[in-house]
């Protein structure tokens, strides 16, 4: 049984039968549910009658049963037949005058295979249009990581983070978000690891965590995660990282040779030189502004980086949504690459996604600017011309069709109206499309926010 509560992996070799959180229990027990929204329903309930009802109510409603159709003007969805669905679908494409009029939205819920043949289709259509959720969690992440280490991914696996010396968690609460995360924390404590977490707001979970599934974790005291705990201010991540390189330096000026690897950093590195005059001007006063931490407190995590042999910083919503989010990270990585600290067990990088399969979609083609040799591969495989020029991204994709720029919407899964920034602008820009089409599994508002026409068509779970 693979858990859809989050997007934390198993540790290869050791994979259980079952092992999920309160988080993927509620989503397995929300899709086996019983109970159906049938054409019955949408005949009881007008749209602005759901319109008023909130997001809870909708998903506890059930399963959607029936295709569904909201005709220009209607008030209510009617039923429609799967042929009669395509065909509204086509003929709104097919009268496009370019294929970039068409936006097409991914969720992370998407499997592997149907994220491939739905970017297989939309290229072949004749666009780059795949917004997906990446875009509202961790594309910071990667456009950071790929000009700092030259892939969008993590650098780590569970052992790594099993193993290490000291793990540092910002802007990322495992307990709420990413349960099964413990677990793993819980064994690296085990074998001597230190954990620093950085968060406004302190998290229940990395202070005092009870596995749930162990005997101990029922009936003892829990685990206490967090060695140190440090309070940031919102948005002090990056004074907070550059602070610590400075330290860094400091430190090697006083012993060289014994803080930073300087193999490392000659043959696998490139702006050292620019970096360290950087961070030997950062000011250390205003990093204590900045980050609302004390100058004690941040000497002390320069002190454990120092004594750690095997560092790991995990990160997630926290640093990404930033107006400054990918300089933070960047800053990050170059933490980490003064010490040499990627491409060795038990150290990296250790972006947490938030959707159970969002990496997954993006490696199976589902994004707006796919490198050339992607496209490549796959024109030489099918037979097809993949357009070259980048399609839109979310924010893109809300811009064109609040301009009138889009008017087809089709969203492969996900509550595009509720995941995205500016809710109000998102949900006018949507109206002003001819047709809306949500592929899902449940109601949620983006249903009932439509263009002229919309379709709702119904679709099996991954745990179906």
């Amino acid at each position: 049984f693979d858990c859809p509560g989050c997007a934390w992996p198993e540790t290869p070799g050791h994979r259980k039968h079952a092992e999920f959180c309160e988080n993927g229990a509620k989503a397995v027990a929300e899709e086996a549910t019983t109970r159906t929204v049938t054409p019955e329903f949408f005949a009881e309930h007008s749209v602005a009658d759901l319109l008023g009802r909130t997001e809870f109510w909708l998903g506890q409603q059930g399963r959607l049963t029936h295709p569904m159709v909201l005709l220009p003007g209607a008030t209510h969805y009617e039923p429609i037949g799967w042929d009669a669905a395509f065909a509204l679908i086509a003929g709104e494409l097919r009268a496009l005058a370019s294929p970039d009029e068409a936006v097409f939205y991914t969720s992370g819920r998407t499997s592997n295979e149907a994220a491939f043949l739905y970017q297989l289709m939309i290229r072949a259509f004749g666009t780059n249009n795949l917004p997906d959720c990446s875009n509202m969690c961790h594309e910071s992440s990667g456009s950071a990581l790929v000009e700092t280490i030259g892939i969008g991914k993590g650098s780590v696996s569970v052992p790594d983070i099993e193993n290490a010396d000291l793990i540092l968690i910002a802007g990322q609460n495992p307990g709420t978000n990413h349960p099964r995360m413990l677990s793993t924390l819980e064994k690296a404590k085990g074998n001597g690891a230190k954990v620093i977490a950085i968060n406004p707001l302190p998290e229940a979970g990395l202070l005092r965590f009870k596995d749930p599934q162990k005997v101990h974790g029922v009936v003892g005291d829990g685990v206490q995660i967090a060695d140190e705990f440090l309070q940031i201010r919102i948005g002090g991540d990056q004074a907070l990282f550059q602070g610590l390189g400075r330290l860094l330096l400091e430190a090697e000026d006083a012993a060289p040779g014994t803080v930073l690897d300087r193999e490392f950093i000659d043959r696998h590195t490139a702006g050292f030189e620019e970096c360290a005059a950087h961070l030997q001007q950062v000011d250390l006063g205003t990093v204590v502004q900045a980050t609302g931490l004390t100058l004690e407190q941040i000497r002390a995590t320069a002190d454990a980086l120092i004594g750690s042999k095997k560092t790991i910083i995990c990160w997630a919503m926290g640093l990404t949504q930033q107006t400054h989010g990918v300089a933070t990270i960047q800053d990050a990585v170059n933490l980490l690459l003064l010490q040499g600290m990627i491409g060795k067990p038990g150290a990296g990088v250790c972006p947490v996604r938030g959707h159970s399969n969002v990496q997954g979609d993006r490696t199976m083609g589902i994004w707006e600017k796919m490198p050339e040799s992607f496209l490549t591969a796959l024109d030489t495989e099918f037979g097809i011309t993949s357009p070259r020029k980048h399609g839109f991204d979310a924010v893109d994709s809300i811009r064109a069709m609040r301009d009138g720029r889009a008017s087809v919407f089709i969203g492969m899964g996900g509550n595009f109206v509720s995941a995205t920034p500016d809710t109000e602008t998102t949900e006018a820009a949507l109206r002003r499309c001819a047709l809306t089409v949500q592929v899902s599994t449940k109601l949620n508002r983006s249903h009932l926010v439509t263009g002229q026409a919309a379709l709702i068509l119904p679709s099996l779970g991954r745990t179906d």
